[in-house]
């Protein structure tokens, strides 16, 4: 039987560039819409892709900011990205939706991924560490440390994979109403 699919050679020097040790990622608190609104302060991590989407609007944004967007650990565009999200209990993004799947998982700590339904309501599902939760493209969803145990002040870590190679993200109109009206816009700063 006979080898199908192509294979190539990778150097050492190609394949350093594609490790990203945790310890040294450069997170991004700032960016999007929500970055300073009070519940939703977080740091991002841009392991893997999330080039800048090209922008229909000013509403449409990179799922992990302007900022991170533009220093990923591995940058590349194979199909998918991959990132960090590290919050407080309390904190994670307001409603939105992107324009592929995003799936989360768990790492440390208790999260919920709430979703609108089909009537609009919000529902949601509680991932507990190595959990999974997966969202189609389009489902307004968002995500929340909701942990209880431990130093309330302690952050956990989320790990969310979205497809594509330029994925969009949207915020809803009721998240950007509650963001004008606390006159507050996405001014990025950098983090840890």
């Amino acid at each position: 039987m006979a080898e199908i699919l192509r294979r190539v050679g990778l150097s050492r020097q190609t394949m350093l560039a594609r490790v990203a040790r945790f310890n040294e990622l450069k997170g991004s608190d700032g960016g999007l819409p929500d970055s300073r609104m009070s519940g939703s302060q977080r740091v991002l991590y841009n392991v893997i892709g999330f080039q800048p989407p090209k922008a229909d609007s000013g509403a449409i944004t990179s799922p992990v900011g302007d900022d991170a967007a533009r220093r990923a650990a591995i940058a590349i565009s194979e199909g998918f990205n991959l990132g960090f999200c590290r919050a407080r209990p309390g904190n994670g993004p307001m409603m939105h939706n992107h324009d592929t799947n995003e799936t989360f998982i768990a790492i440390t700590g208790r999260w919920r991924c709430s979703w609108e339904n089909e009537r609009g309501e919000v529902e949601f599902v509680e991932l507990d560490p190595l959990d999974v939760c997966s969202f189609p493209a389009g489902a307004a969803r968002r995500f929340e440390n909701v942990t209880e145990t431990g130093n309330p002040d302690e952050e956990s870590i989320l790990m969310f994979v979205i497809a594509g190679d330029a994925p969009r993200a949207e915020y809803t109109d009721q998240a950007m109403a509650e963001i004008e009206a606390a006159g507050l816009g996405g001014q990025s700063e950098d983090a840890r």
